[in-house]
């Protein structure tokens, strides 16, 4: 190679090494703070002084930092609060915000890992107060919306007064779960709750039923007295119209009333065949067998 093409090719090498340290890109995804010598000198993107693209920065003097510009989404870790009914619960909450002050987000807090440990902090301290005020019902159904709304504002009222130059969107609730040492007595408590309620209602129904099984039988037993009654009114007059058509025709001819009742007698005597007699065979019990109806 010869030796004249090693000072060009160092240049070369030089130059692009100037180069790369002089421009940079910014995403519009994106907002980057320029350091000058550790100190930032100002901000790019975060505002409408100044939007993405290919930028110019002092070369090895400065150097850029980039930040999300988009809705950023932490979940925080599991945390045990005590509601106001005394119960534990286990909360598990997430937030969601951006970064509304680049400059103030880095001085306070440099980088992201230690912004998610702050906020997170920020967030649990917030549901402490917050949930700790509330019943589990109401924590886990009741006033869910509610509650969240309140660590919403309180969440970004700490933000703000710690200056972390961020801006909270959003603070929910993923799941609300009772502790695993809890959940078998609790489990236990409303099995009973529910076992009582239901032996409540079995109560009830089955003193519902003994009231309609009185009033049918009642019903029952006024029917059958009002037919029996109706019954044995309309027997004594068929009874008394019988005995009146009976005396009428025994007045008319006394023989066929003598007829009559001697086959009556007949009837009601003979009609049993286990029944034995001893008469004498002259006995007038008997003349109906030996004469004609008129006795002659």
């Amino acid at each position: 190679m010869n030796p004249r093409i090693w000072p060009i090719l160092i240049l070369v090498v030089g130059a692009l090494v100037v180069l790369s340290n002089t421009f940079f890109t910014v995403d519009q995804r994106q907002q980057a703070i320029v350091l000058r010598l550790g100190e930032p000198v100002r901000v790019i993107n975060a505002d409408r002084s100044s939007g993405p693209g290919l930028k110019v920065k002092a070369p090895f003097v400065e150097n850029v930092i980039k930040l999300d510009k988009r809705n950023l989404t932490l979940e925080a870790e599991k945390e045990e609060i005590i509601a106001a009914d005394q119960e534990r619960l286990v909360v598990d909450a997430f937030i969601r915000y951006r970064i509304s002050n680049p400059l103030q987000y880095y001085r306070t807090l440099r980088d992201e890992r230690t912004a998610s440990d702050r906020i997170e902090r920020l967030v649990n301290s917030s549901l402490r107060q917050v949930l700790g005020s509330a019943s589990s019902n109401e924590i886990i159904s009741g006033k869910r919306g509610e509650l969240m709304r309140a660590a919403q504002k309180d969440v970004a009222a700490r933000a703000a007064s710690s200056s972390l130059g961020i801006q909270i969107i959003d603070v929910r609730i993923k799941r609300a779960d009772l502790p695993a040492a809890n959940q078998e007595a609790v489990y236990r408590r409303m099995k009973t709750s529910r076992e009582q309620e239901a032996a409540q209602i079995r109560a009830i129904g089955e003193q519902q039923k003994r009231e309609i099984t009185a009033a049918a039988d009642k019903e029952v037993s006024i029917t059958l007295a009002t037919a029996t009654e109706e019954g044995e009114k309309i027997r004594g007059e068929g009874d008394a119209t019988r005995t009146r058509i009976f005396a009428q025709s025994f007045g008319r001819d006394p023989g066929f009333a003598a007829f009559y009742r001697s086959m009556q007698a007949y009837e009601t005597s003979l009609g049993n065949g286990d029944t034995t007699m001893v008469l004498s065979p002259d006995s007038a019990f008997f003349r109906y067998f030996e004469r004609g109806p008129s006795g002659r």
